[in-house]
């Protein structure tokens, strides 16, 4: 009886040694919110129910930051909606210079009209990569400055990727290298329900098979209930955080998963949920050793960034 006590205690010592040494860690807005982007002036394509959403933040070639959104319900044909730019000197300045519009949807290679969405870019060995919804597809474009960007046209002479012209919509791609592979996060939303699914490349043109990563649970399984996902791998835990969407507006949020395989965040279940946050479209960027976070303005008409940290949860 007293060995079974004392085999029972040293399990017990060791499950609270293992939740010691693992806490669940949290992203966490650490500070003040600075506005980078407003609601831009479109000229004839101007309206006043016009929103930017979607967006994409990197460092170009010649050190500026720059910033391109989804701009929503303006007066383009079709879908309503563009690419608008902003440029700022450093990621930590307030109120960005505007650039104008920066790409509109063309129908001559496969773009659904007037429904660009959420632009990406991963920069690798000094060329960048625009990965960005065109409606049914999800479409690659590059650039050697970080500013000016070519559509990549397929075999086709089509810009998407993948993505059936009748299928369901797929947009908000993400882009992160895992190993030798490259891992494309989007959303993808068929009979009013929608998903996170992933493929990977090794060439960042080929494809593989699309495979559903995030579905359901508590966060619901409506057509805009994972969106924006944006995949961060924290370094020191070891974990793969999944920043997936609900809601925009005054009522925003978005839920963090956490797992171990950048494969399965869980479907139709809460088991790698750790957090709720209440902000819109969120995109986390590294600058100097710093993890800043960029998400929407409440109001939906503009964009802001603050520095992000992590933090246990039971701290919070």
């Amino acid at each position: 009886m007293r060995e079974s006590s004392l085999i029972l205690l040293g399990i017990l010592s060791g499950a609270i040694f293992l939740q010691a040494a693992d806490p669940v860690l949290v992203p966490q807005i650490d500070g003040e919110f600075w506005q980078v982007a407003g609601n831009p002036e479109l000229g004839k394509y101007t309206t006043p129910k016009q929103q930017p959403v979607d967006f994409g933040v990197w460092q170009a070639a010649d050190g500026t930051w720059q910033l391109w959104s989804c701009i929503r319900a303006t007066s383009v044909p079709g879908g309503t909606r563009l690419f608008y730019g902003w440029q700022g000197k450093n990621l930590t300045d307030r109120d960005w210079s505007p650039k104008g519009i920066a790409m509109m949807a063309d129908p001559n290679f496969g773009e659904r009209e007037g429904l660009l969405q959420a632009p990406f870019v991963l920069k690798e060995n000094s060329v960048y990569y625009m990965f960005y919804g065109a409606g049914y597809h999800i479409a690659l474009a590059r650039s050697v400055d970080g500013k000016t960007f070519a559509r990549q046209l397929m075999p086709n002479r089509r810009s998407g990727m993948f993505g059936e012209d009748r299928g369901p919509s797929n947009r908000d791609p993400m882009v992160i290298k895992i190993g030798s592979l490259y891992y494309c996060y989007y959303t993808a939303s068929q009979h009013q329900q929608g998903a996170i699914l992933v493929r990977t490349s090794k060439d960042k043109i080929h494809w593989s098979d699309a495979r559903k990563v995030a579905y359901g649970g508590s966060q619901g399984n409506g057509s805009g209930s994972a969106e924006c996902p944006f995949v961060y791998y924290h370094a020191t835990s070891g974990y793969y955080y999944l920043l997936r969407n609900q809601r925009y507006g005054q009522n925003a949020q978005f839920a963090v998963y956490r797992s171990k395989d950048p494969l399965d965040f869980g479907l139709d279940n809460d088991r790698s949920l750790v957090e709720t946050m209440p902000y819109a479209a969120p995109e986390i960027v590294e600058s100097e050793g710093q993890t800043y976070i960029a998400v929407l303005l409440p109001t939906l008409k503009g964009i802001q960034i603050a520095k992000l940290k992590w933090a246990p949860k039971a701290e919070r």
